[in-house]
């Protein structure tokens, strides 16, 4: 049986006191689809280029001293591993992040510029999880996963917090993108009274059927091409599927296309550069994948994107 009762709303709060004035508030900025009034959440424009800085400020503000010293390590295929590398260049801890070998140039260089150092491994024949153990094991190492740590989990959910204080009240609904689920359940801890939609790319919609079934599943081991490298999670953990399980969270999938309609709607309606993942729950609203209404909030977690690729997307006809 999947843990379900492990961050709660009071680590979220405290989460939020401790990063205090080392991330950004991002913008609430409101929008229109088809004629309805919704809001969007530019974590997009966090420091760092997405969300990611709240939980890892909030994991490594916890290490004790000599943890610190031995550094820390962390898996991602750029987001969180950029996360990692601020917070760690901050605090003076030394950084090691294994990423995939097919990363965006965009998010492997953001990483290094951070001063983080970079080991390489093959998504679709290598673990990257036993990669982290094993240089965990050598150099000892804190292992910061992207999502399976209460402290990140809690992290990611200030920015639930800080919706309700920019809008003065709980929305209806709030839209997240998921690929390990840390900001969707850290979201649904910190609103307790909106409706949780989580959305995924098509053939990478894990933690829809682990809703569905009622217990983790991961990806088939088939699952397609997709344009959202932040949300390729290949299996979600206890603590994200037992939240948002129990917050009887909503979940829809995406196609590329319907992602890069929502990156051109950003930038053309807000001038916001938003990255495919980042661009997933937007992307569900447009494509009618979850039914318009108003009161509601949806996150754009990301804006790491190449940009000539991102040129490429905008320019071409919707």
């Amino acid at each position: 049986m999947a843990k379900s009762v492990i961050v709660t709303r009071y680590d979220v709060l405290g989460a939020a006191k401790r990063i205090d004035g080392l991330v950004e508030r991002t913008p609430l900025i409101e929008s229109e689809v088809a004629g309805t009034r919704v809001w969007l959440k530019c974590e997009c424009l966090q420091t760092g280029g997405a969300f990611k800085l709240r939980g890892a400020t909030n994991r490594l503000l916890q290490l004790s001293e000599a943890e610190r010293a031995r550094g820390v390590v962390a898996f991602s295929s750029g987001n969180h591993a950029r996360g990692v590398a601020i917070a760690a260049r901050r605090l003076g801890i030394r950084a090691i992040i294994v990423m995939p070998s097919d990363a965006p140039q965009v998010k492997v260089d953001g990483t290094r510029d951070e001063g983080a150092e970079i080991v390489f491994y093959d998504r679709r024949t290598e673990s990257r999880e036993a990669i982290a153990g094993r240089i965990s094991e050598e150099t000892g190492a804190t292992v910061v996963p992207s999502f399976d740590d209460p402290a990140i989990v809690a992290g990611q959910g200030t920015a639930g917090l800080e919706i309700v204080e920019q809008l003065g009240r709980e929305p209806a609904r709030i839209i997240v993108p998921c690929g390990g689920g840390g900001l969707a359940a850290g979201i649904a801890l910190a609103v307790p009274g909106a409706e949780i939609a989580i959305v995924e790319p098509a053939g990478w919609d894990d933690m829809e059927r682990s809703l569905a079934a009622g217990e983790i599943v991961p990806v088939e081991p088939d699952a397609p091409p997709t344009l959202c490298d932040a949300l390729q999670t290949p299996l979600v953990s206890p603590i994200t599927f037992g939240t948002l399980r129990d917050r009887q969270a909503k979940a829809v999938s995406v196609t590329n296309e319907e992602v890069e309609a929502a990156m051109r709607f950003a930038f053309e309606r807000h001038g916001l550069v938003v990255e495919p993942g980042g661009s997933a729950a937007l992307a569900a609203l447009l494509a009618d994948k979850l039914p318009l209404r108003g009161d509601t909030v949806v996150v754009l977690s990301g804006g790491n994107v190449d940009p000539a690729f991102h040129a490429r997307i905008v320019a071409a006809a919707a």
